[in-house]
């Protein structure tokens, strides 16, 4: 029967393919696919964190003193009859095989079909064996990462709950494939990055959640606040994705695939059509020349976004090389080639570096969850965790001057807000250089900028620029601080508005203030690439944006449409009513 679930548009298109379901509940697992040859390596991973699970529970039963509880060897023994339990092996190695999932997510996949079956029990003892083989398990998964202790080291993934997961269709695995989950983390997403999926769904997450983000730069379909989404949509359904109206079509029927199947091959049209203005200079009617930049979150994505028509690099989020790696910190020399490769895959182009910026929705190791912290937007992020440690924070720098030494570089500072802070930073950079200059190693020449993300920032913004050479404003945070809303919250995702009189207002005097003072400012937050905000930004002044690369042509679109004279009185009516979004649609 055919359904539609609602949920937040974060990522424009239409997917259409099968449900694959992201595993976990409380078990968290990277989740990749593998090759075709690695079958065989990896069922014996499993197999070999079976072996070991089932020595340890010998070896605890045949430890057991006469004095131990009497409800201890039995529970063991249950614990025994289900890591050994065929079931589990057997659905382990069709999905590894089958459907080439990594290890851990076929073990926690068929872990949530096998709690299902015990939820539908009538016995209230079998159904509380759930638990236990939740912990055999989590047993095995501590093996596999070489972790036999609970308390040494949480299993590190993204999070998803999968339900009515069911055994695979072999004839239809080659139709595309859509990924349904209750959350994945922005480092999980990029395990997607290069992978077969067509669009995803998630449970929770807002508009400007990193995750959306990365997804959009992804430039897959995405739909996510789709609360109910992970309890109706079960593995193998036919599921259509429609990104714009934040849509999810379950079972569709033969008419509605067909209409579907239709758009899509408008939007392929338009993609086309957009794709001819790629070389074109992103010049407006009366003769300005705004600068279209790409945001990135790894190396590698230079080429792809030369390939868009970016002009150089607006942000780099170099967050994501510290993401996924159990709270392990990449070194000095690990991080320098990464930010060389960058440089070198923009070919010449400028590459702004942004310092690492983790929190919030972003936690550097995710064994420490969002809620880590007792308010983790407003916690120790982005400068704040950087300053903290200074060390950690002087190799980043380290290594990002050492990139310098190959192209043409600028330096970002995440969310600063206070002079101290100003301060600070600028005097770990200077030495930063200096250990350079006294290890004898090439460095180059480096920009310096501050984000403008924190609404005390915008407001001292004559402040920063006494210290920067130029700023790059974050409309995503900007926004959530300056209306006090969590932007990666679902619940409240209907009042995150970025044209909101406070906000362009804000926006606006970081413009005309940087412009006064002769230096150079970007946007570099979802509103660059969004063409509802074009218009208005060019009216207010800015001449640089930096957006995801799928976004570019389509802002250039409007660019080559726009006079810039004949919007300057018109943004600053904008700005000045009650109803920003009302004056924008007349």
């Amino acid at each position: 029967m055919t359904f539609a679930i609602h949920g937040i548009a974060v990522a424009r298109g239409i997917a259409i393919g099968r449900a694959v379901m992201a595993a976990s509940s409380h078990l968290e697992v990277t989740h990749y696919l593998i090759e075709p040859d690695q079958v065989a390596r990896e069922i014996d991973r499993v197999r070999a964190g079976r072996l070991a699970v089932i020595e340890e529970l010998q070896r605890l039963r045949g430890d057991l003193g006469v004095d131990a509880p009497q409800e201890l060897e039995p529970l063991l023994d249950v614990h025994l009859m289900l890591v050994q339990d065929d079931m589990l092996s057997s659905g382990v190695r069709q999905l590894i095989s089958e459907r080439l999932y990594n290890a851990e997510w076929a073990l926690t996949a068929q872990l949530e079909l096998l709690c299902r079956q015990f939820d539908e029990m009538d016995d209230e003892y079998l159904r509380d064996r759930k638990f236990d083989l939740q912990q055999v398990v989590e047993r095995v998964l501590r093996h596999m990462r070489g972790v036999s202790s609970p308390v040494a080291a949480p299993v590190s993934a993204p999070q998803g709950v999968q339900e009515g997961q069911h055994d695979w269709v072999v004839d239809e695995r080659d139709a595309p494939m859509v990924l349904i989950a209750n959350d994945l983390s922005p480092a999980d997403m990029l395990q997607f990055k290069q992978s077969v999926f067509a669009g995803f769904v998630t449970a929770v997450g807002g508009k400007t959640s990193h995750t959306a983000i990365v997804a959009r730069s992804m430039d897959i379909p995405a739909v996510v606040g789709a609360r109910t989404a992970s309890q109706l949509i079960r593995a193998d359904d036919w599921v259509i994705i429609d990104g714009d109206a934040g849509e999810v079509i379950v079972d569709p029927s033969p008419i509605l695939l067909e209409e579907y199947r239709f758009k899509q091959r408008q939007m392929r049209l338009e993609r086309e059509r957009l794709s001819r203005l790629r070389d074109t200079p992103s010049i407006t009617i009366d003769g300005e020349r705004i600068e279209l930049l790409a945001n990135i979150e790894l190396p590698g994505d230079g080429p792809a976004a030369v390939k868009a028509g970016a002009v150089g690099v607006g942000l780099f989020r170099t967050e994501f090389l510290f993401m996924g790696r159990g709270g392990k910190v990449p070194g000095e020399e690990e991080q320098y080639r990464a930010y060389r490769e960058a440089l070198t895959g923009m070919q010449g182009m400028p590459v702004t570096i942004r310092t690492l910026d983790i929190g919030a929705d972003k936690p550097l190791d995710k064994a420490q969850p969002k809620d880590y912290y007792l308010n983790p937007a407003l916690g120790l992020r982005a400068i704040r965790f950087s300053l903290a440690d200074p060390d950690m924070f002087r190799t980043q720098l380290r290594a990002i001057l050492r990139a310098a030494a190959h192209g043409p570089v600028q330096l970002l500072f995440p969310m600063l807000a206070h002079v101290s802070e100003i301060r600070q930073t600028l005097a770990l950079v200077e030495q930063a250089s200096q250990e350079l200059r006294e290890r004898n190693v090439p460095q180059g020449m480096v920009k310096l900028g501050a984000m403008i993300e924190i609404p005390a920032a915008a407001l001292t913004v004559r402040t920063f620029l006494k210290y920067f050479d130029f700023l790059s404003i974050g409309t995503n945070d900007l926004i959530q601080y300056t209306l006090a809303i969590d932007r990666a919250d679902e619940a409240v995702s209907q009042l995150y508005d970025p044209f909101h009189p406070a906000v362009l207002r804000l926006v606006a005097e970081v413009i005309q203030a940087t412009k006064a003072a002769g230096k150079e400012v970007c946007v570099c937050g979802e509103m660059a690439g969004d063409t509802a905000m074009t218009r208005l930004l060019l009216g207010l002044g800015l001449r640089s944006f930096s957006m995801q690369p799928a976004q570019i042509l389509a802002i250039k679109q409007e660019v080559l449409r726009a006079d810039t004279r004949r919007l300057e009185g018109w943004a600053q009516q904008v700005i000045d009513s009650e109803d920003p979004a009302g004056v924008l649609e007349r």
